[in-house]
């Protein structure tokens, strides 16, 4: 595996390539889990190339402190994508990513308002900021495909519009959530938990189970909101950010009944949480 930091360093190794070579592309910000790598190796099964990019994005981050506690362990990181057989790992730092003086207007495109829903009402900016990263990193490596887990669903909706604004000739493919035996979520973020919080973590997953197995009951969609939001209000450890049921292509909360999917955000000490879930599999 080639690991690459700037910019010229990956058109040199591009322009060496063979110009109709499908490239898949995976990008993360690093501290790589199972999740990652079962994308990595979807991506080396189906294309002729994979690139992977380690960049932490400080434009998405509505907190400084979120930034800076983001775990980081780029060594680790290598050596578990030389098992995946990916080909390039491009890194770049802050300098290749935003030049200085750089408009980035030129980045920003209309996703619809669902920007501005769930995760982009509770973070401000936070999808501006991934729009904007994408989109270079789309310009830069030129994949023909790119792989993102259905874990951060709206940012997968999010990067599949941002394809078609840019006109790319691209796929954006999801895959499911992979999960730990015990249901969470596999995510950089579980490493900033102690041992207590990690055992606690598992009742995100467990209220999303309940609010499936409600749906399939025949209760309303207003019902089990209430019976979920009153649970992460009881229970000790948690701070509800958000527990929403809406449409999984419009984000609102109306639209056709096969298509609702659960989304929570929950604090667990000091560490932000996600998940989400279709009510019908």
């Amino acid at each position: 595996m080639k690991v690459i930091r700037t910019l010229t360093e990956y058109n040199q190794w591009h322009s060496t390539t063979d110009a109709n070579a499908e490239i898949g592309f995976v990008p993360t910000m690093g501290a790589l889990h199972q999740g990652h790598l079962s994308l990595i190796r979807q991506s080396t099964k189906e294309n002729y190339l994979t690139v992977c990019s380690i960049y932490i994005n400080p434009t998405q981050f509505d907190k400084k402190e979120d930034l800076i506690k983001y775990p980081k362990a780029l060594k680790k990181d290598i050596a578990l994508l030389k098992t995946t057989n990916c080909d390039v790992l491009f890194v770049p730092d802050d300098r290749q990513m935003y030049p200085e003086g750089e408009d980035l207007t030129r980045y920003e495109f209309d996703f619809s308002q669902i920007d501005t829903l769930l995760e982009g009402k509770h973070r401000i900016g936070h999808f501006r900021g991934v729009g904007i990263v994408v989109s270079k990193l789309f310009e830069m490596l030129k994949p023909t495909k790119a792989y993102l887990g259905e874990k951060d669903y709206q940012q997968l909706q999010i990067v599949k519009r941002l394809a078609v604004a840019m006109k790319l000739n691209l796929s954006v493919i999801g895959s499911l959530t992979t999960r730990e035996s015990d249901g969470l979520a596999m995510s950089s973020r579980n490493l900033r938990l102690n041992q207590n919080e990690r055992t606690e973590a598992t009742f995100i997953y467990q209220m999303l189970q309940k609010a499936k197995e409600k749906y399939s009951k025949g209760e309303t969609i207003a019902t089990i909101q209430f019976s979920i939001i009153d649970k992460f209000n009881k229970h000790p450890s948690f701070k509800l950010d958000y527990f929403e049921i809406v449409h999984e292509e419009t984000f609102l909360a109306s639209g056709n009944k096969s298509n609702w999917r659960c989304f929570v955000a929950a604090f667990i000490g000091p560490v932000r949480l996600i998940d989400n879930m279709p009510l019908i599999a």
